[in-house]
């Protein structure tokens, strides 16, 4: 297709220029032509995806902006009589009796759903590469890693494949894979959008969130899929959600930014930090003040992470035991050999490495010392955030430490996959809003800024990210493989 974000198909869609029909029909020529190289897609919406296209243009009411635009959805989120496989051969041929909550919603606005994407299985990875299934690769460089767990949705957008997609985020799992590909990814105020659907790894932490060739596209899709929904416990209410448009285009005259110092030391590349200071530059010029700011705790964020995820996680997955759904294995002779071996047969290695660490840190005699330690250092960090945003209405940082990493670079080094999302964990750890949009390149390989905010303040994210955009021109920016 020629069209480089869905604002454009949307005012095509209005004025008669090309038909629902079309859009589906281009699309998944594009899938079919670049997926040999992205590796993007686990399962394809086709034949229902086309017929649904017929449908819409037999009503021709293109008034919501997302009638008869396809979205791609990470497979972790629940889509009725379509495959949903977490990644995982425990559940490889899992076809869910209901949708999402998410997806109810874009279906009620006429969004088309184009197929599921790749993803670390049960989200639990920051390369793509512990999927059951497939290796995805970059969008910019085949020979690199797209990140995780959100790989396939973010190298689906930008090798436009696909120019929209539904992420999750537990501990950056949006916003790094949206810089290593170069689009925009944001992970909403933890309870903004409804879990209910998403298939669950650590429930404290888990959000859905939208990935996009531009900012406006963010809003418009967050917009869609925001909102209080009472099947979620964690749910917020309506009045803390809203019309992310409304300020978008507000210019960023008096905004406070504070630069998180702690986010520009030992381990992330010169050139990395370099981006985020020229950023800091253009918006002091443009009537924002920018400040440094410290958040001291920040740096016990990985493994306060790690140990409330894992132990999360291994409760979370207890469901899945070879006895009401899913994998079961042939071996077995007694219920604890069918448990043991289905678990061990269906689970991958980074999976089970992750359920051990939560069983350890929940486990008689060590719950105080970890656990409930984690608690009590996530409540610190919150704190910290808490603290900046009484003095600034944004904070700016870089997303990752490095641009994309080689496929097979770190996979056998988990403590180095982990220190990865050393400057996206944070954030999830204290609820917050935080969007990576690119921000330059390093050696050819697009990096990403990250632009957090206080709770249910997104509004001010998108302000920013806007007029950087405006600035910068970075929406432009596009991989070969999408020209």
């Amino acid at each position: 297709m020629n069209f480089e974000n869905l604002s454009e198909i949307h005012q095509a869609l209005q004025k008669k220029e090309i038909s629902a029909k079309d859009v589906a029909e281009e699309t998944f020529k594009d899938i079919e032509k670049k997926e040999n190289q992205i590796s993007a897609f686990i399962t394809l919406n086709k034949e229902k995806a086309l017929e649904e296209a017929e449908n819409i243009d037999k009503s021709s009411d293109f008034s919501n902006f997302l009638t008869g635009l396809p979205i791609g959805i990470k497979d972790n989120i629940v889509t009725k009589d379509l495959t949903t496989t977490a990644a995982s051969k425990m559940l490889e041929n899992f076809v869910p009796i209901y949708d999402a909550a998410v997806i109810e919603k874009l279906k009620a606005t006429g969004a088309i759903i184009a197929g599921k994407l790749n993803m670390d299985e049960f989200a639990m990875g920051s390369s793509t590469e512990t999927s059951a299934f497939k290796v995805t690769k970059n969008a910019w460089d085949q020979t690199k890693v797209p990140g995780g767990s959100s790989g396939g949705a973010a190298a689906a957008v930008a090798a436009r494949e696909i120019l929209a997609s539904l992420g999750t985020d537990t501990g950056g799992s949006i916003r790094q894979p949206a810089s290593f590909n170069g689009v925009v990814g944001l992970k909403p105020t933890y309870g903004a959008v409804s879990r209910w659907g998403l298939i669950a790894f650590s429930s404290s932490l888990d959000q859905i969130g939208p990935i996009t060739t531009n900012v406006e596209d963010n809003a418009q899709l967050l917009n869609a899929i925001s909102g209080h929904d009472e099947r979620d416990a964690t749910s917020a209410n309506d009045d803390k959600t809203g019309d992310y448009l409304k300020d978008i285009n507000k210019g960023i005259d008096g905004l406070k930014i504070g630069i998180v110092k702690d986010y520009l030391e030992e381990g992330v590349q010169p050139e990395i930090v370099e981006a985020v200071k020229k950023a800091a530059e253009i918006f002091e010029k443009n009537g924002a003040q920018v400040e440094e700011v410290s958040l001291p705790n920040v740096h016990y964020a990985v493994p306060t992470y790690y140990v409330i995820a894992s132990s999360e996680a291994s409760s979370n997955l207890q469901r899945f035991d070879g006895i009401r759904y899913g994998y079961r294995t042939d071996h077995y002779s007694d219920l604890e050999e069918l448990y043991v071996n289905t678990r061990s047969e269906g689970f991958g290695k980074e999976v089970k490495r992750r359920i051990m660490l939560g069983t350890f840190s929940l486990s008689a005699g060590f719950y105080d010392a970890y656990f409930k330690k984690a608690a009590e250092v996530r409540t610190l960090i919150t704190q910290d955030f808490k603290n900046a945003f009484e003095k600034y209405d944004l904070l700016i940082g870089p997303t990752t430490p490095t641009p994309a990493f080689g496929i097979g670079e770190k996979c056998e080094d988990p403590l180095q996959m982990y220190s990865n999302d050393i400057l996206t964990i944070p954030v999830n750890l204290a609820g917050l809003p935080a969007m990576s949009m690119p921000n330059g390149s390093v050696n050819g390989l697009p990096i990403g800024l990250q632009i957090i905010a206080n709770r249910f303040n997104e509004k001010t994210i998108y302000r920013l990210a806007k007029f950087y955009e405006n600035e910068t021109k970075c929406d432009k920016q596009k991989p070969e493989i999408a020209r």
